[in-house]
């Protein structure tokens, strides 16, 4: 049949299994969106506030689902403000599929009315991009994009669609949904050699990292753990891989990890890494990180062997398979002395934590947790709040976990929590800070025109907390912009906005606000005011490694 670009746009999206995109309209995607109005039974869209929300909420679509996330913007300064969104889910990881307009090719490289090289723009922040200049070669260049999204890393791909080629017309036939490329098996003797370093092993941890996530099923990790009797680590994309109650698991390690997962990690003998990027806010300071233990690295992608951290053996290649393979080819064996060790950094954690009345982000996390459903998602913006979320949420299942790690994009948090509501259809909670609700806020009028079940609680101290952190410990209290002095009334906000909000300064005030606003369908808002001072601990200091970790405040008055 002969169909137009922007007709062909919408089929093969549907062909490739998408039910929601996530965009904005704009002169240069009018005929896309017209189809988008003939086809709204078939091909659900969400009008967002904002171009940067549209790629935030296509990101927190694919973490809650695991399908590939979709928006569209129009050219110019509708697809530059994607370019944030990309570049998080570019350092995430995350397979989104962008779609922009653009001018009509005769007039590519006139500095046309919002012309601009979009192409050229997210060249570094995309695993590939296209400039499609052939009506004929459309369908193919979507399907190979969403292919390339997801096979291998994933990550994003743009597509950049001129106007004059979206009302041209060609033939059009339906295709089967493009599976990923085939993965590199991992050569036999890497799996034998990784098996011999774990057998011989007495400290195992098993770390985790965003990779783990699609890769290994949580069973297959657990059962693998109790075989060889190890512990089990994450780092903040790692979250969620494992139930947060199982007693090998030990939480995030890192600059503001557990001081058990942390520790276990300095003094395992053997760290078996599952698509973790051995990133500097996981080791600290290289040169010192992890001496005692051999490092069994397996990863999808050939660049992260051995980029950050040597590996004794670096197993590039498909990780569900060399994870299978390791598994069902080690001994079971017991490390009763590695356990009680553990056990020891535990209950020194523990020791730590302690009762009080008082709102703070520890007590607010618990009375989330011991609220909400297993199927609920928790998202984040970036800051402090982000930490507390990543230290004390109750994970029940995979993907329930949605921030922004590689990129730390404040302002992620928002449209994120829209997408991943939307996507899994369940209850999605947002924990995040005065400073970082302020950048993407409108996207509250997109929480409350579709309706998402999104309840917001907002970490209120009237700064910007983490960075007011740094400017205490290291900047002799020079507390320069961190304050934030604003006016703002965010339950009147929300209230304009159109959602339901509470205000909470004690304890029993947001039990009973956050019980009431996670009963309710939509989105809902809970101001909650903690103290400027509270800080996010443990912590590694600039350039120290896991021995100069700051665990309590009573180490900053030394």
């Amino acid at each position: 049949m002969k169909l137009t670009g922007s007709q062909i746009i919408i089929e093969t999206l549907i062909e490739q299994g998408c039910d929601t995109v996530f965009g904005y309209p704009g002169g240069q995607v009018l005929n896309i969106y017209d189809e988008l109005y003939k086809n709204s039974d078939r091909l659900n869209h969400v009008l967002t506030a904002h171009e940067q929300g549209a790629s935030h909420a296509a990101d927190g679509y694919f973490r809650a689902t695991g399908k590939v996330g979709v928006c569209i913007a129009t050219s110019g300064p509708g697809a530059t403000n994607l370019v944030t969104g990309i570049a998080t889910a570019m350092l995430d990881s995350v397979p989104i599929v962008a779609i922009t307009g653009n001018v009509p090719c005769n007039l590519i490289g006139r500095d046309s009315f919002q012309e601009i090289d979009i192409t050229g723009v997210t060249l570094p922040i995309t695993k590939h991009n296209y400039f499609v200049n052939d009506v004929t070669q459309l369908a193919d260049v979507i399907r190979e994009a969403f292919r390339l999204a997801k096979s291998g890393r994933p990550g994003p791909v743009l597509i950049d669609v001129p106007k004059d080629i979206q009302i041209a017309t060609c033939e059009f036939e339906n295709k089967p949904v493009e599976a990923p490329f085939e993965n590199k098996i991992a050569d036999e003797a890497s799996i034998d050699s990784a098996v011999e370093l774990i057998n011989k092993s007495k400290r195992p941890y098993i770390y985790l990292g965003g990779g783990a996530m699609g890769a290994c099923k949580t069973e297959d990790i657990l059962a693998f753990a109790e075989k060889i009797d190890a512990v089990i680590g994450c780092t903040l994309m790692g979250l969620s891989a494992v139930p947060t109650d199982n007693p090998r698991f030990l939480g995030m390690q890192g600059m503001h990890g557990h001081y058990a997962s942390s520790m276990a990690q300095n003094n395992a003998d053997l760290i078996l890494g599952i698509g973790v990027r051995f990133s500097d806010r996981a080791t600290g300071n290289t040169a010192k990180y992890a001496k005692k233990a051999n490092i069994v690295h397996l990863d999808v992608d050939f660049a992260e062997i051995n980029k950050n951290v040597p590996a004794q053996v670096g197993i590039y290649g498909d990780v569900k398979d060399a994870f299978a393979r390791i598994a069902a080819k080690c001994e079971k064996k017991e490390n009763p002395e590695w356990i009680a060790t553990v056990n020891e950094y535990v209950a020194k954690e523990e020791s730590r934590y302690y009762t009080t009345p008082k709102l703070t982000p520890k007590n607010l996390i618990d009375t989330i947790n011991d609220t909400v459903t297993d199927d609920t998602v928790i998202a984040t913006d970036v800051g402090q709040h982000q930490m507390w979320a990543a230290q004390y949420c109750n994970f029940r299942a995979p993907r329930k976990f949605v921030s922004s790690g590689g990129l730390g994009t404040m302002g992620f948090g928002l449209g994120a929590a829209i997408g991943a509501a939307i996507g899994s259809r369940c209850k999605t909670v947002l924990i995040t800070g005065d400073g970082s609700f302020g950048m993407n806020l409108n996207e509250m009028a997109t929480a409350v025109s579709t309706g998402a079940p999104v309840t917001i609680v907002l970490f209120n101290n009237g700064v910007l907390g983490m960075v007011r952190q740094w400017q205490t410990l290291f900047f002799n209290k020079h507390y320069s912009n961190t304050t934030l002095e604003r006016k703002t009334d965010y339950c009147k906000l929300a209230e304009a906005f159109g959602a339901t909000a509470f205000k909470a300064e004690n304890l029993a005030e947001f039990e009973d606000a956050f019980k009431k606003a996670y009963a309710i369908d939509g989105p809902t808002l809970i101001d909650c005011t903690i103290d400027e001072d509270e800080f996010v601990l443990p912590m590694l200091p600039p350039g120290g490694a896991i021995d100069d970790m700051i665990v309590g405040l009573e180490e900053l008055q030394k």
